[in-house]
């Protein structure tokens, strides 16, 4: 669609730092997505700035010695590890006469690598399709004519318009077909809380051996890798723990600092197994000298999908990395679990997690006073049949005042009084 520079896989990395930006991105990050991507990195260019330049990002100067490392090392791409407006990139790609991908183009390059069944490829091909959004006019020399078109433009109509009216036609129908795949997962979790099953969701930064640990508590497959978004699909498999109690244990995709929006939106549907947990189990890389700054990443992100309000266990993964730390239970002053430390590889602490998971769900209880009317006789009657009801009282009404202690796994009764009421 576009008229870009042709590139090879060698790419110069530029990393300006922006004394102004508070939340600056790493280096480091940028080489481990490049490699990820299947870039070989060949230069580091490094410089800073106060703010960014509006034509160019970087500075007039900045841009010749980028340009003279990619002649000098016959690169085919410049990654940057910002994001660039599309005039940005634009005009630093007609400077450079090479391809240039900034850090959100680069993060959607690996989800579309990754990505392995129907729906995460309809999640990743829509956050392409508003990502290229912005960036229609690139390349394209004639869309301010007006051209005729066989059963494809209407009349009058410029080639930049015919492209986004069948971009937004696109959009929609990934929309719908997503939307679909919504309403099937929603009865899948409908279903599982009806069954009264715990529902536990891995969330973690990218790389921060999730799968691995989901491999080694459920004995699954789920490919995993010492790479970035290793998963982009949820995988759900049941847990039975060594009290009897079953939970369905799903493993999602990483976050990363500064996730697109347009991920965040497209991958909702893939997201919303953590919103609808029961327990989030936090997944840390303790050997990380960055992890208080990836747990915050990690945090904000679950603000943002809204399942901030979950309850959270942290698990302090990869201690095999560690000197003289062993597998342990970190507990509050209430004897809360607040962090478990383990390394999933090695199998240290694995029984430590299911040891969490049986005190957690076997001691969250609560007491309810409940008011039903004699409309709701068949709620009354699933109260006995799911709950424990400790104490009854016939009402003026003919209804019934009840005290109710529910638990996790039978809190779906309360929506049903919502409903009802």
């Amino acid at each position: 669609m576009f008229d870009r520079p042709s590139s090879n896989e060698r790419a110069v990395l530029v990393h300006i730092d922006l004394p102004a930006e508070k939340d600056q991105e790493d280096i480091s990050e940028l080489k481990e997505l490049a490699s990820t991507a299947g870039a070989e990195s060949c230069a580091v260019i490094t410089g800073s700035r106060r703010a960014p330049d509006a034509r160019f990002f970087v500075g007039k100067g900045k841009l010749d010695e980028i340009r003279q490392v990619v002649e000098a090392e016959e690169a085919g791409l410049v990654l940057f590890n910002h994001t660039l407006s599309p005039s940005q990139e634009r005009n630093i790609e007609k400077e450079l006469c090479v391809r240039v991908v900034d850090r959100t183009g680069l993060i959607l390059d690996i989800f579309a690598q990754r990505a392995q069944t129907h729906v995460g490829k309809l999640q990743v091909e829509l956050a392409q399709l508003r990502h290229l959004s912005t960036r229609l006019i690139r390349g394209w020399t004639h869309l301010e004519r007006q051209k005729g078109g066989i059963g494809m433009r209407g009349p009058g109509e410029t080639q930049l318009e015919t492209d986004r009216r069948l971009l937004g036609n696109r959009i929609r129908l990934i929309k719908q077909r997503l939307a679909k795949v919504e309403k099937q997962r929603e009865q899948g979790r409908s279903s599982r809380k009806r069954s009264e099953t715990f529902s536990v969701s891995l969330v973690g930064y990218t790389n921060a051996g999730k799968s691995t640990l989901f491999n080694a508590l459920t004995g699954s497959d789920v490919y995993a890798a010492n790479q970035l978004f290793a998963t982009l699909d949820p995988t759900l498999r049941r847990f039975e723990l060594k009290n009897g109690e079953v939970v369905v244990l799903a493993d999602t995709v990483g976050f990363i600092r500064h996730l697109p929006h347009s991920l965040v939106a497209a991958f909702r549907s893939t997201l919303q197994e953590a919103c609808d947990a029961d327990l989030l189990l936090h997944v840390i890389d303790s050997s990380s000298d960055e992890r208080l700054e990836m747990m915050d990443q990690v945090n904000e992100v679950l603000v943002e999908i809204g399942a901030d309000e979950i309850p959270q266990i942290e698990v302090y993964n990869k201690i095999d990395l560690l000197e003289d730390v062993p597998a342990k239970i970190d507990r509050d002053s209430e004897d809360k679990v607040r962090r478990v430390w383990l390394s999933a590889l090695s199998g240290e602490g694995l029984t430590l997690i299911e040891e969490t998971l049986e005190s957690y769900f076997g001691k969250r209880t609560e007491e309810i006073a409940v008011q039903l009317d004699v409309s709701q006789a068949k709620l009354h009657a699933q109260f006995f049949e799911h709950a424990k009801v400790l104490s009854e009282e016939i009402n003026d009404s003919g209804g019934w005042d009840m005290v109710v202690e529910f638990n996790q796994r039978n809190r779906w009764l309360l929506d049903e009084i919502c409903i009802k009421k």
